[in-house]
């Protein structure tokens, strides 16, 4: 399945009138996990609404422990304090990198606004080295846009 054909599948999830925020963004995550093939851990972290860290509200892949992440800490740290996309096509060449496997190679992060502000991010893992194009990114900000309007 390519990215562009996922889109349909993820505005269903996204609306889906029985199902709550949590399942929504499980269902995503599920999604992309299962559909693509590099796309080997995907988890949506939000930030909390008074303290400087992360939380795991969805994920699909093998668990983590890391399930709270302090703002700057690892690459999804970084992405809360930064605001910006993280493709990091070596985990093992970053020195603030957070290992959940072993196996992993590659990730991407990309944050998650709604109002401007920057309130989670799309965290994907890969075992595949330097697995994420310029493609992946802009579909990944497509499918924050997505989830930003049921936050």
């Amino acid at each position: 399945m390519t990215l562009e054909t996922l889109k349909p599948k993820v505005i269903e999830i996204v609306n889906h009138p029985d199902l709550t925020v949590r399942l929504k963004m499980q269902g995503v995550c599920d999604l992309l996990q299962s559909n693509i093939d590099y796309y080997d851990w995907v988890g949506f972290y939000m930030a909390h609404d008074t303290e400087p860290t992360l939380h795991l509200w969805s994920q699909a892949g093998k668990p983590t422990d890391h399930d709270v992440i302090p703002f700057g800490k690892g690459i999804c740290g970084q992405v809360a304090v930064s605001n910006k996309n993280f493709v990091v096509d070596d985990v093992h060449a970053q020195d603030n990198y957070i290992a959940c496997s072993i196996h992993v190679k590659s990730e991407v992060v990309i944050p998650l606004f709604k109002n401007g502000k920057n309130i989670g991010q799309i965290d994907i893992d890969s075992n595949t080295a330097k697995a994420f194009s310029q493609e992946d990114e802009q579909f990944l900000e497509w499918i924050n846009e997505q989830v930003a309007m049921i936050l």
